[in-house]
């Protein structure tokens, strides 16, 4: 049996933890804070802070005792070197790849890689036209990200971050359907996984992840073209998320991330059946890079998404709910969902979930999920019912 140290606790430690657990393996979690979503699912949980030296003796005997693989679940620097020192120290392979995740990490370089690849992006500030989006170069996801509609709101911003605004990314804001691909790579061989449709917030914080994708296989045999040119231009040694916008019938990178992601691999693993950990394991451990074999024709659709309860009313919402939460408990059948991750207590008025509904098809998995919608807002006396 596996048995892995997931460094931490919080929206890519809860990914990690939760394939594991579908894997088999065994988790040992780390993190710095005791309250933290994946300490509800994993198997143990150590409060370390991998900083402390202290903490780092305790670590180091943990790993070098029982660890066969590393997973980093954070996106701190001085982490991610301690961890890569540990790895050589105790001979416990590390998933990680320092050279494409420090690409990926600033928004300033990984543009900078997309045009020295002539891949097709929003136009950058002050070329296009207003709106604009800023997004601060070193942030992930959503975090930090301000929308400029106007001349007054980009002179105003350009004042505030007078003395960093060279730590940002200004750029045409673009409107269309979002997606995600993951490709895993051995550093030579790079294995395109499923498309997913993402569904944003009014923060653009992703709500929801659904899979199969409703785009064309054309459409998915393009995008899954883009995300090896992206991995082979690395020469990618782990895995690596693509985010893209559909606009105007082409599709324009809006970044990447050379970590193991949130949200679609789980949406991914309901689908079509492939645990990414588990690709991911095989290519550290000195295993084969594995093409999955993903059946032709439509796969079962997955619906991977996040709600919480608040004041009498259900809302869907984006993941920053879940990555503020506490400890969450996986159950199965939460009020007819197949699955959620959740810190749901009976009696509890105000609650987070993040809810995982599969089906034949997309029609189907979308139907069941109104149904699921229906029974909360029923059972738990939600008298302003659901807010999308």
């Amino acid at each position: 049996m596996m048995r892995v140290a997931i460094i931490g606790g919080r929206l890519q430690g809860l990914e990690a933890v939760y394939l594991a657990k579908k894997a088999g393996w065994q988790t040992l979690l780390i993190d710095k804070e005791a309250k933290v979503p994946a300490a509800g699912p994993c198997n143990r949980f150590l409060c370390l802070d991998t900083l402390n030296a202290a903490d780092q003796k305790q670590l180091e005997a943990a790993i070098d005792r029982d660890i066969d693989l590393i997973i980093p679940a954070l996106e701190n620097h001085k982490t991610l070197d301690y961890l890569t020192t540990l790895s050589a120290r105790t001979g416990v392979p590390l998933v990680f790849d320092p050279f494409a995740y420090e690409l990926s990490s600033s928004k300033l370089k990984s543009d900078r890689f997309f045009a020295e690849l002539n891949l097709p992006q929003p136009l950058p500030w002050p070329e296009g036209s207003f709106p604009y989006i800023a997004k601060p170069s070193a942030a992930s996801g959503s975090e930090g990200v301000k929308l400029l509609g106007s001349e007054a709101e980009l002179q105003r911003f350009l004042n505030e971050t007078a003395d960093d605004h060279n730590q940002w990314v200004i750029q045409e804001y673009i409107e269309g359907p979002s997606y995600s691909i993951e490709v895993i790579g051995n550093g030579k061989c790079f294995v395109p996984l499923q498309v997913t449709d993402l569904d944003m917030d009014e923060q653009y914080d992703c709500k929801r992840v659904v899979a199969p994708s409703q785009l064309t296989a054309e459409q998915q045999q393009d995008l899954a073209d883009l995300a090896v040119t992206l991995a082979s231009g690395i020469d990618l040694m782990g895995i690596m998320d693509v985010e893209v916008i559909l606009h105007d019938q082409k599709f324009k990178v809006l970044e990447i991330d050379a970590r193991l992601p949130s949200q679609t691999p789980t949406a991914v693993y309901h689908s079509s059946g492939v645990n990414m950990l588990v690709l991911l394991a095989a290519v550290f451990t000195g295993g084969p890079l594995q093409v999955p074999l993903i059946p032709p024709g439509p796969d079962r659709a997955a619906i991977f998404e996040h709600l919480t309860v608040r004041t009498d009313c259900l809302q869907t919402a984006g993941e920053h709910v879940i990555a503020s939460a506490g400890p969450l408990t996986h159950l199965t059948g939460f009020f007819g969902a197949d699955e959620a991750l959740t810190d749901y207590q009976p009696g509890l008025k105000s609650w987070v979930a993040t809810l995982i509904i599969t089906a034949g098809n997309r029609e189907a998995a979308f139907a069941k999920r109104e149904e699921i919608v229906a029974r909360i807002s029923r059972e738990m006396n939600l008298m302003r019912g659901y807010k999308k």
